[in-house]
């Protein structure tokens, strides 16, 4: 599977599940249920090296902002969240850090989005569900700390000062 059908997919299921994460995932296992299990296992590492990719403070403290606070479990969950809104809000975000979000991001309610759980767990189902099997390993452990420099996440000023962009549009 090339990176851009990675992310068709992802965009596909995404629009037709209406923005809704439960009915996303639930789409993108039957989108990858039709596939062969060697393109679902390449969907996964695709999947994976984003995640990985996005396990860094600056997406933390973007999550903090957004969500009112993220423990390491929801900060995980957030980051299959932004996976799946798709490439261009994902790769701005990477590319131009966290604050980016505020203007990458249509709208955001923390009631209903931040949370994406369920994605991550996608091609573990349509890999199950064609083989009967589980989802061979797929490579390196992730890193045992977030890239990039450290960020007082319960501190207030700090998250203003950081994330000025965010903080106006979503805390303010």
């Amino acid at each position: 599977m090339h990176e851009d059908e990675f992310w068709q997919l992802i965009d596909a299921t995404r629009q037709a599940a209406g923005g809704d994460p439960d009915e996303h995932a639930e789409l993108l296992v039957d989108r990858l249920a039709g596939l062969d299990p060697d393109t679902v296992v390449d969907f996964a590492r695709h999947f994976e090296a984003r995640y990985q990719r996005s396990y860094r403070w600056d997406l933390w403290g973007a999550a903090w902002v957004l969500l009112d606070g993220a423990s390491d479990d929801v900060f995980d969950s957030f980051r299959c969240w932004l996976i799946g809104q798709g490439r261009q809000v994902f790769e701005g975000a990477l590319h131009s850090g966290g604050d980016a979000l505020a203007k990458l991001l249509e709208d955001f309610d923390p009631e209903a989005d931040g949370e994406g759980e369920d994605l991550a767990y996608a091609a573990d189902e349509a890999y199950e569900q064609l083989t009967g099997g589980e989802l061979p390993d797929l490579g390196p452990e992730p890193p045992a700390d977030p890239q990039g420099t450290p960020i007082a996440l319960e501190d207030d000023a700090v998250l203003a000062e950081e994330f000025p962009l965010l903080w106006a549009r979503f805390r303010s």
